[in-house]
């Protein structure tokens, strides 16, 4: 997908992690156009490569109030989507 736009709002992971997990979540938006088909996508290679247990909401608009552990969250903007990830558990 030409042109994505990403714009990270908050995120407490390293830099590597950080830039890891931008691209994984810019795949899922470029490889699929179901908001849950993005999540579970994003979901699932997180789990793969950073060890599980990763949760992913993909929306356009939605309110969120959550725990997750030292390190494992991330919320950004990719085109039209808004991604919430972090681990917990």
């Amino acid at each position: 997908m030409q042109g994505t736009n990403c714009l990270l709002k908050n995120s407490d992971m390293s830099e590597e992690m950080k830039q890891k997990v931008i691209d994984l979540c810019t795949r899922g938006v470029e490889k699929f156009t179901l908001e849950r088909d993005i999540a579970c996508y994003i979901k699932k290679e997180c789990d793969h490569h950073f060890k599980p247990t990763w949760h992913c909401i993909v929306g356009k608009n939605f309110g969120s109030f959550i725990t997750h552990d030292e390190g494992s969250f991330i919320y950004l903007f990719i085109n039209k989507f808004i991604i919430l990830l972090f681990k917990s558990g």
